[in-house]
Formats: C-alpha cells, structure tokens, sequence
C-alpha cells in the first residue's frame, strides 16, 4: 500500500469519527502524519520472446456507396442555442450534485443546493455551506442569512436574480450546524470549478472563514483577510477575489456589519471602475 492510500484511509476514518462527534474528532491530529510506501519486492524483469511479425496484408479499399443506397433524409440542423451534446451545463450539473455520494455529507442532507442567480453574472458570490432553509428546499442562501445577504448585495447595486449568481464552497449542509470538513470541501471542488468555467464571472465574493481559505488557499483566519483584494488563479485566467465576513457572523456578531459594510464599499468601488454598467441590470430587476 502506498501512503497516499494510507493518508486516504486516514482522512476517510478521520472524517466519519468527526461526524459521530458533531465536531472536530479528538482521536485524530489536525495535520495527517506522514506515511511511507510499504516496502514491494523487486522483481527481475524477463526478457521478452521474440515474435515472427505477420506478413503485411494488402489494404483493401472500402466500397464506394451507390447514390442510391444513400439516405433521402438530411441530417437535421441543430436547435438554435442548443449545446452540443455532451456539454456540460449548470442544469446538467445539478442532476450530478443530487446524486453526488462522494462524502458523507450526501448521507446527512434532505436536498442539495447547487446555486442560483443569473447565468451571466458579473460577480459569483460564494458562501460557506448551504443554511437549514436551503436543505428543505434546495434553494441557496435563504432564510435570515439569505434576507440579510440580499441586503448587503443590493446596497451596492448587485442581486442574484440581475448580476450575481450565488453558490456556496459544499453543495450539502453538515450535521449539527458545524463547518464543512477539509475532506467534503475537496469532494465538493469538481462542481465549484465547473461552475466557474461556466459562469465566468468578472469577480468573486468570498462569504466567511471556509470559503475564503479554500479559495485563497490560506490557513489565515477572516479577521486577517477580509477586505483585502486577492486573485483566483482558474486555468490562467485572474479573477479578482474578496472575502467578507459571513451573513451568519453578521447576524450573530452586529458589531461586524461596519467592517463589512466598509469591505462592500471597497468592492462596489473596483466593480464601478472594471464594469461601471454592472448596476444597471440590478435596478432594472427591481422596477
């Protein structure tokens, strides 16, 4: 056995105690430890037997079609805006998050929640994981965080039904209201970056601590990052990123919302200077 297999079985066992516990399983280091390879005898490698190559056949010519035996019936041109076959859409994506069963997050939810929001948005907002509302209904950010995001959003002349598309790091909400696990949030990564490919938003807004390390790549705490600008490096493409502290930090924290609301103002300022028409689909969307 490799220690990659090890390291996998590890983070496997790791991942199902923490579910037991609701937390953070005592019983495992927060850092996997370092596993070798398991020692393989070395085999002598034979020398390969020698074989007679076939004689060459002549290549036979495939027959010539009469125009008779053709078909009468052209091929049918494709629909107007209809993807190829075999494209990847948010639609189909959907069907592979419901039947995702790659962690054990898919064993504890009622129902996904992929998304939503325009298809050509300008900014993607990314939340942590979906709220209790969003597991009974498979929609994205609603309940009171979702009514108080929609606030924040639309302060700055972003919403999710004009400009924005909204989504979240794991696509299914954890047991016992805790954070997504190390192990969900790579399972979870393939549809993220789907959807990225295919959204191709101008910026992302990253909403609290697991977000925002995922994204970042950092192990730096909220406090130290919010704010600040950064870059998602997807396949070479620069997306300007920041991070703000959480519609459920706001509502459990009030003290937050001035830091936030500076942060917003911060973003808002950007977004006016790259697509100063960002707004316009936000305020037609509300008449």
């Amino acid at each position: 056995m490799t220690g990659d297999q090890k390291n996998q079985i590890y983070n496997l066992l790791k991942s199902a105690s923490s579910w037991a516990y609701g937390y953070a399983s005592p019983s495992f280091l927060e850092e996997a430890p370092y596993f070798d390879d398991d020692f393989i005898e070395y085999i002598e490698p034979q020398p390969a037997q020698s074989v007679e190559p076939e004689p060459i056949q002549e290549r036979q010519e495939p027959p010539v079609p009469s125009p008779s035996s053709a078909s009468s019936t052209p091929a049918s041109p494709a629909e107007p805006g209809q993807k190829p076959s075999g494209g990847m859409t948010l639609e189909t994506l959907g069907t592979k998050i419901a039947s995702c069963s790659n962690c054990i997050l898919s064993r504890t939810r009622k129902l996904p929640a992929p998304g939503q929001g325009n298809l050509n948005p300008y900014v993607l907002v990314i939340g942590e994981v979906p709220t209790q509302e969003d597991d009974m209904s498979g929609t994205t950010f609603g309940g009171p965080q979702g009514e108080l995001l929609d606030k924040m959003l639309g302060a700055i002349g972003l919403g999710r039904g004009a400009n924005c598309y909204i989504t979240t790091i794991v696509k299914c909400r954890p047991p016992m209201n805790r954070y997504a696990m190390t192990d969900e949030i790579q399972s979870c990564s393939g549809f993220l970056q789907t959807q990225i490919r295919i959204l191709k938003p101008s910026f992302i807004l990253a909403l609290g601590r697991t977000a925002a390390q995922s994204l970042m790549n950092t192990q730096m705490g909220i406090n130290d990052i919010h704010g600040k600008w950064a870059e998602y490096d997807f396949c070479g493409n620069k997306i300007p990123l920041m991070a703000i502290h959480s519609p459920e930090a706001l509502l459990a924290q009030p003290a937050l919302k001035a830091a936030a609301w500076e942060d917003l103002k911060r973003f808002r300022d950007r977004l006016q200077k790259t697509r100063p028409d960002y707004s316009e689909k936000y305020y037609v969307s509300q008449k």
